[in-house]
């Protein structure tokens, strides 16, 4: 097999693709199973719950899109010393283009000035890329497709914030992100995952926050302070009482994840990535030896 800096990986980055748009990853469907259980039995949000099982399983077993609105694609890069980044940009933007072919992504990419949809989610700065080289010899890629209806409801504070009583604080950060679910009352599809960036200028926030919705649900911050403003957060926001599409229920937010970044004196942004129930993200992972392997 060819070493990965020399792999065309094409055809790989098509099937990290499919396997974003068409497989919710397990701890997200876990999640939504407890909150289907959790909630009262014959109620609206009970039903809601329902119905979205129902259409992940059945986008599974056909390898079908899980949502009409496939999103903005998300790449994570990490790759070792000797990878040609723009050559693997070419390989992403050609992969998407036949995904876009073979139905797994929708067109997306609308040209802003003209409104011209390019046709193969292609375009200026679509898909988005970040790369990252790191010491592993390995490349390794996360993938989130982010929907505009959860993007549209995600936003960014600028702290303090005095309308809100929020300070330059964690206090204050709790405070905005309540604010933040509770202005979005149920649109963006929740019930959401809350990726939250706390500090950098207002592009590095925003990018930080997106970030955080890779981490499983299940994982633990290493900061104690954010871990435990993070379970803060989940348990008030599901106290709204905003539920499963807006119905009303117990569960408004499956998760919150929160990261830190150094800032200006000047400046304290707290940035809210608003991530719909599906949450769709997928791992890819190339090996020296050429082997490429999946995961959600």
């Amino acid at each position: 097999m060819q070493n990965p800096v020399d792999q065309d990986l094409t055809d790989a980055f098509v099937e990290l693709i499919r396997h974003a748009a068409t497989v919710l990853p397990p701890d997200m469907e876990k999640a939504i199973r407890a909150a289907k259980d959790n909630e009262e039995p014959g109620s609206a949000a009970e039903g809601a719950f329902f119905t979205i099982l129902n259409n992940v399983e059945m986008a599974r077993d056909a390898s079908t899109p899980i949502c009409q609105d496939t999103g903005t694609p998300i790449f994570e890069i990490h790759y070792p010393l000797g990878v040609s980044t723009r050559r693997m940009a070419e390989q992403i933007r050609k992969a998407c283009a036949i995904a876009t072919q073979r139905s797994y992504l929708r067109p997306n990419a609308v040209d802003s000035l003209t409104g011209k949809n390019s046709g193969d989610n292609t375009g200026v700065d679509f898909p988005t890329m970040h790369f990252h080289e790191w010491e592993e010899d390995t490349i390794h890629v996360d993938l989130l497709l982010k929907g505009g209806g959860c993007e549209n409801v995600s936003t960014q504070y600028k702290l303090p914030d005095s309308g809100l009583g929020a300070g330059r604080d964690l206090e204050g950060v709790r405070k905005v992100v309540l604010d933040a679910v509770y202005q979005a009352q149920g649109k963006g599809c929740s019930p959401g995952v809350l990726g939250v960036a706390i500090g950098g200028d207002r592009g590095a926030s925003y990018i930080k926050s997106k970030q955080q919705l890779l981490r499983p649900l299940e994982d633990k911050n290493p900061v104690p302070e954010l871990a435990a403003l993070e379970k803060r957060i989940y348990e008030e926001a599901n106290a709204l009482g905003i539920g499963p599409m807006g119905f009303g229920g117990k569960t408004t937010v499956l998760g919150v994840k929160i990261g830190a970044l150094h800032r200006l004196p000047a400046s304290f942004f707290v940035s809210v990535a608003y991530m719909c129930w599906a949450n769709r993200r997928a791992t890819m992972n190339v090996q020296p030896d050429g082997k490429v392997d999946y995961a959600s």
